[in-house]
């Protein structure tokens, strides 16, 4: 009888607990891989997610909050800045390019953000709508990918926002538009009708998940309240390295402003992610830990089960390397197939995961992405199940083949 075909017969002759130890190999392996297919998609968050804007002005507060609400579409805003601050900002022979950035209004949960349609072409260059034309008068909105996706919506559709970012607002209804006109709302938002004028592409960056139209749609909405016109924030491209840094000296004096790297704000949310992730890595560990003791298990039954039978593949001459090979080859085939299914399981769950993870937790991930993750991981599953083999294989290696016979 071959290897390969002793290696078989045992697999199938204990199915039942072979299936079970590669269901636990391949458990494991794909919660790691969705673990990187997350952390892969944070880092490159965090490394684009704020695109050519190395700087961010905007209500005093915390600097992290700011970043975020402002590139990442997550929490609450610092507070509100005099218009005019935005006039100073470009004015300043430092900044190359500046936007204006208000918000505080949803539709169904994504943030409607009002910003000059140049914001597009200098952070994402010249990208095609997928679908009709940017905005050019207020109450017209583009839909990031994402969005349009999500809630079904078209181009030529109406819709009225919420404040804040609550599940709120609503579609214009035919009735409405057949009759030309709607019931009269004491809510402001209620009364403010967006229109679609097009669909962004699919920018693999928290634009996705948000609704862009002109920066004064706030001020419309609040048309009649007696108030300045205000903006969250102010997106700026420093004209060079060094511009950043002046550009923070000359605001620092204006009262109630704050001037933030964006760099720094992302580094440290990224390393509060890290410190995070810790707990994460001890639950892999165990994981890792247990699959092993899984498959140690496994190899120590079936070496008990069949003593009599290796004792008799010696008498009939077979080698101790013979045996020794037998042993290994069953954990690593086990170890194999639960590798390769835990890959597949761990990309099929990445797809799955994907929208999900984008819309809770503004994580976009790649499911079809391939790094040198995989192969480290396709190496420490093949290296753990060698190690568990081991013990065992050992055990069959230095047993005398009448000993092993009369067991």
């Amino acid at each position: 009888m071959s290897l390969f075909h002793l290696l078989i017969r045992n697999i199938w002759h204990r199915k039942a607990l072979s299936i079970l130890t590669v269901l636990s190999v391949t458990a494991t392996v794909a919660f790691i891989i969705i673990l990187s297919l997350s952390k892969a998609g944070v880092e490159q968050g965090a490394e684009k997610g704020y695109g050519p804007f190395d700087v961010v002005i905007g209500a005093v507060g915390s600097d992290t909050q700011l970043v975020l609400n402002t590139f990442y579409h997550v929490g609450a805003p610092t507070g509100n800045i005099p218009d005019s601050t935005l006039d100073t900002v470009k004015e300043s022979s430092e900044v190359d390019r500046a936007y204006g950035f208000t918000t505080g209004d949803s539709y169904n949960g994504y943030p409607i953000i009002g910003i000059e349609p140049e914001y597009f072409m200098t952070r994402y260059g010249d990208q095609r709508l997928s679908d009709g034309s940017l905005y050019s008068n207020t109450g017209e909105v583009v839909l990031g990918a994402y969005t349009a996706k999500m809630l079904q919506l078209r181009v030529g559709d109406t819709f009225y926002g919420a404040h804040g970012l609550v599940e709120g607002g609503h579609l214009e209804s035919e009735e409405e538009e057949e009759g030309g006109e709607h019931e009269e709302h004491s809510d402001a938002h209620s009364i403010f009708k967006y229109t679609i004028t097009g669909i962004l592409p699919k920018l693999h960056t928290p634009d996705d998940r948000a609704i862009f139209t002109t920066m004064d749609y706030a001020w419309a909405v609040h048309e009649g309240a007696d108030h300045n016109k205000e903006i969250t924030a102010i997106l700026v491209k420093p004209a060079n390295l060094l511009s950043a840094q002046q550009l923070r000296s000359e605001l620092e004096s204006i009262n109630g402003v704050q001037v933030v790297y964006s760099s720094k704000a992302v580094a440290d949310v990224v390393n509060l992610v890290d410190k995070g992730s810790e707990i994460v890595d001890m639950i892999t560990i165990l994981c890792i830990v247990l699959a092993a003791i899984s498959i140690l298990l496994s190899l120590v039954a079936a070496a008990s089960e069949r003593t009599k039978d290796v004792g008799l593949l010696r008498l009939l001459g077979k080698s101790r390397g013979f045996v020794w090979m037998a042993m290994i080859g069953e954990g690593l085939v086990i170890t194999s197939i639960g590798l390769v299914l835990g890959l597949l399981l761990g990309h099929v769950g990445g797809y799955l995961l994907q929208d999900t993870l984008f819309s809770y937790a503004g994580i976009q991930i790649n499911p079809l992405q391939w790094s040198l993750d995989h192969l480290i991981i396709a190496a420490g599953t093949i290296f753990i199940g060698l190690m568990a083999s081991f013990v065992p294989a050992i055990r069959m290696y230095r047993m005398d083949s009448l000993t092993l016979f009369k067991a």
